[in-house]
């Protein structure tokens, strides 16, 4: 696949964010008009009820704040996924934010998780490992990328704040990374030079035919009088002969 075919714009890297950012800021709106909690939709870890907010967390937001915190990495990181992982992207939200969740449900603290922030480490932690993997030099760019632009949330994955939930954030990273090892994906194959092929010969390359053979750069008018002058050059072989006997009379 050639990174044209790879790196083919579609509306889904726009409608994708749009989508996500408008479920998260309707879902705020409508507490906040009809004067509801939906935290208790959250997970709470080790209960069956808690159970609900693996899929229903991320929509859920404690305050204004909070989601206005969440939602320009939201968007950014989806479209990045949906642009350049978009034959695997539905797959890498979907078991991400189940096994993010269910590693928040199994290691958390007795108190509702909610917020998108550990899809976002998902995607972050996604991102970065994939692009790594993949070794294609844009890839790996866009990794270095998301290290440069998100790397300091690396530190909430440990328990620094305690009003921040770190389990949902490790359980995001933990996830992205191991998706990023088990999900397999084509990448492009990049380009390809003629002298990568195997039947390339130098003397067909029309590059390597502007220099000379000590590796000078020959001219248009120049190049035609060298082709002259090797089509018409005379060689002169000089053979040593034996000299002639003088008469002894």
């Amino acid at each position: 696949m050639s990174d044209e075919e790879y790196f083919r714009y579609t509306h889904s890297v726009l409608l994708v964010p749009m989508v996500a950012v408008l479920l998260i800021w309707t879902v705020f709106l409508i507490e906040v008009r009809f004067q509801v909690n939906f935290n208790e939709y959250g997970i709470y870890p080790r209960t069956l009820t808690g159970l609900r907010g693996i899929l229903l967390s991320p929509f859920i937001h404690g305050s204004i704040e909070h989601l206005y915190n969440n939602t320009l990495p939201l968007a950014i990181l989806l479209a990045s996924l949906q642009y350049f992982y978009r034959a695997i992207s539905f797959r890498v939200l979907l078991l991400g934010i189940l096994l993010s969740g269910c590693i928040t449900w199994l290691i958390g603290r007795p108190s509702y998780h909610i917020g998108a922030s550990s899809v976002i480490y998902l995607l972050a932690s996604f991102i970065f490992f994939k692009g790594i993997f993949s070794k294609h030099y844009r890839l790996v760019a866009l990794s270095l990328i998301v290290v440069f632009i998100y790397g300091g949330l690396l530190w909430l994955i440990f328990p620094l704040v305690e009003e921040i939930s770190w389990e949902g954030h490790l359980g995001g990273f933990l996830t992205g990374l191991f998706l990023a090892w088990t999900i397999r994906t084509k990448v492009p194959s990049g380009r390809t030079y003629p002298w990568e092929a195997e039947d390339y010969k130098e003397e067909e390359d029309e590059f390597l035919q502007h220099f000379d053979e000590e590796g000078n750069f020959i001219e248009s008018e120049e190049k035609e009088a060298h082709e002259e002058q090797e089509r018409f050059r005379i060689r002169y072989i000089y053979r040593k002969g034996e000299g002639k006997k003088e008469d002894p009379s």
